[in-house]
């Protein structure tokens, strides 16, 4: 099957999405926890969270055009602070249901049954059922002209991880905790690991 550019254009849009959004293959499934300065809890599901250095650790994602009210968004342009939390295949389906429209009085974790968490004083709340969260401080946001999106990049300032997963030599074993990944818009997926390979060299 063959997609010219214009093709693509004239696609349905709901059929485009789903398609475009299927492109990058495997990505992972993270709930983002925030909340404003009233304590108004929120939380988000993206699959756009990227590693961008581990010297300072810090991470990226890119969140939806800001033309409609995105809670998520506001409230780490506001507090300065918010949770990455992995979704294992426990919590996948109600890690999904946080993408519907709730308003902003209404809180994801009540909605979903998902819990929140408060860990070292950090103020932005925790979902408790990750194996795998790490509180982030903002350090540079970026609107992207292109689309609308925006670029939101933090600093990892504490690591929250099952102890059993972490092996000698740092590498975090994702399918002992169960970590899940998402295709497309709506697909979850389990994993199996094929083999670790030596450092590549010439």
């Amino acid at each position: 099957m063959h997609f010219t550019k214009q093709q693509l254009n004239e696609l349905a849009p709901r059929f485009r999405t789903q398609l475009i959004n299927s492109l990058s293959g495997f990505k992972s499934a993270n709930l983002i926890g925030t909340q404003d300065k009233l304590g108004n809890t929120n939380l988000a599901i993206v699959s756009s969270v990227f590693h961008l250095g581990a010297h300072p650790p810090l991470v990226g994602m890119i969140m939806r055009p800001h033309s409609v009210p995105r809670h998520t968004f506001e409230n780490i342009i506001e507090t300065g602070v918010y949770t990455i939390n992995q979704v294992n295949s426990e919590i996948y389906s109600q890690a999904h249901q946080t993408s519907a429209r709730y308003d902003r009085d209404e809180s994801e974790f009540d909605a979903t049954g998902l819990k929140t968490e408060y860990l070292n004083d950090f103020d932005a709340p925790f979902v408790l059922q990750s194996r795998l969260k790490y509180a982030v401080k903002l350090v540079e946001h970026q609107h992207l002209a292109i689309n609308g999106t925006e670029l939101v990049i933090g600093e990892i300032i504490d690591l929250h991880v099952d102890g059993a997963a972490v092996q000698e030599d740092g590498f975090i074993d994702l399918m002992s905790i169960q970590t899940v990944a998402v295709s497309g818009l709506d697909s979850y997926h389990t994993t199996q690991a094929l083999s670790r390979l030596p450092y590549a060299k010439k």
